[in-house]
């Protein structure tokens, strides 16, 4: 596949890095732009501007199965992505930053006043981010929260805590609702599939799949019991963190933000109805206590600085917070931030990553997530209709996998070895990313 993207940052270094091993990719910025990890990718690099006809013309966009434009300016990117679309067949993908830009270029590509000016897939990492942020913080004790199948099925993540009843429990001994399944576990930040035999473990991080009902049921039996989350704090009053207030305040949610700028607190000050907007600094450890950060069931620092953001939710730690949740700009700070004793560490690069790799994998075989920092993919594959109806247990996959959800036309069933699959199913796939690429090549020979 001939990949062009236009933007030499690291949003761009990250894109090639994913893809340049089994993949055609040209790149297209100036050369200051040039982030230090192109060096150590095979690439061909293009100097000059992605807007220009004659650069996108030398770089091939004609034949270029996919257009990315991820500078940092969202003009450039709507500009580029539109004469690329003009001059080549391919898909384009415009990263934006600004809530109005998306809006106006979310258009349906077969609208009729739409013709051939159009835009595929315009992806806002922001909002995406927030969210991936609003589904954490609706579960409580959750470090990680998918929905599928349009909510009827998810997938939870949770810390095995010391005072648990599942400690030195083999999985197959837990009375787990039906309709739930354990997919994965880190533990010493090493991801695994599991099988029956395996012993759960104090701060092991365990990945279930299953009906959102009996995933609540789940939920209320082994880990959050009688809490619930009523009072959030948010520090940092930007894009997200204001579309997160947004969010919460349409669940009723006691909800405070702190933001440093006092023009932008006026800011939000209009446009939130039922949120305490505080004019401070969130590293003020002095503020944070008179604002009872502590009475806060969970805490998000959302600002656009990886330090500060660190440095305010340790404070929050330090504070008693049970559950603190971080932004991060850098997809290998997340690590870093979970090592330290931050709950969850989310990162805007890699919701963004996930929508690419969804539109890179062909038409029936997508990715709906990645979990632990990109160990783990949640596949969705759709079946041809002549495929030949198979047991799960009896399909050989070429990697180690784990069907979690079978879609059959309006029932979600959760299935077990001897559940039959059959053509026109979609598959939900839990595997390691390392795995990911041999089983969707399984299933392309289908």
């Amino acid at each position: 596949m001939k990949i062009i993207i236009f933007g030499a940052n690291k949003v761009g270094a990250m894109i090639a890095s994913q893809f340049y091993t089994d993949n055609d990719i040209t790149v297209i910025d100036n050369e200051k732009n040039k982030a230090d990890a192109f060096s150590k990718l095979d690439i061909s690099f293009i100097d000059g501007n992605g807007s220009d006809i004659e650069i996108l013309k030398q770089a091939g966009v004609k034949g270029a199965d996919v257009f990315i434009a991820c500078t940092n300016s969202d003009e450039l990117n709507i500009v580029s992505c539109l004469t690329a679309k003009k001059l080549g067949n391919g898909c384009t993908m415009c990263f934006v930053r600004n809530e109005e830009y998306k809006a106006s270029l979310g258009i349906a590509k077969d609208a009729d006043y739409n013709n051939e000016f159009y835009i595929d897939i315009v992806i806002w990492p922001e909002d995406l981010l927030t969210q991936e942020i609003f589904r954490i913080i609706t579960v409580a004790k959750a470090l990680d929260v998918e929905n599928f199948a349009g909510g009827r099925a998810r997938l939870l993540e949770y810390r095995i805590e010391e005072d648990s009843i599942l400690v030195n429990q083999k999985i197959r001994n837990c009375s787990f609702p039906k309709d739930t399944l354990i997919v994965g576990i880190t533990r010493e930040e090493n991801l695994f599939i599991p099988n029956g035999e395996t012993v759960l473990q104090k701060d092991d991080k365990v990945i279930f799949m299953g009906l959102a009902h009996s995933l609540d049921i789940l939920a209320g039996n082994f880990f959050h019991k009688k809490d619930f989350v009523k009072n959030v704090a948010i520090i940092g009053g930007g894009n997200v963190g204001l579309k997160l207030a947004k969010s919460l305040e349409g669940l009723k949610f006691k909800t405070k933000i702190i933001e440093r700028d006092e023009e932008r607190c006026n800011i939000l000050s209009e446009q939130l109805s039922n949120t305490l907007v505080i004019n401070g600094d969130g590293t003020d450890l002095e503020l944070l206590n008179e604002e009872d950060i502590l009475d806060s069931d969970v805490v998000v620092s959302v600002t656009n600085n990886d330090e500060k953001n660190l440095l305010c939710s340790l404070l929050a730690k330090q504070l008693g917070v049970k559950r603190v949740i971080s932004r991060v700009s850098k997809q290998t700070n997340a690590g870093l931030f979970e090592k330290v004793g931050i709950d969850v560490a989310i990162s805007t690069q890699t919701a963004a990553l996930n929508e690419i790799k969804s539109t890179l994998y062909g038409k029936n075989i997508g990715i709906l997530a990645t979990v632990e920092q990109g160990k783990g993919e949640v596949l969705t594959i759709l079946l041809s209709d002549k495929f030949k109806n198979t047991k799960i247990m009896d399909l050989k996959l070429p990697a180690k996998g784990i069907v979690g959800i079978v879609q059959r036309r309006n029932r979600i069933i959760i299935p077990n070895g001897v559940t039959q699959i059959m053509g026109g199913d979609n598959l939900i796939i839990f595997t390691l990313s390392e795995n990911a690429p041999v089983i969707r090549e399984y299933f392309k020979a289908d």
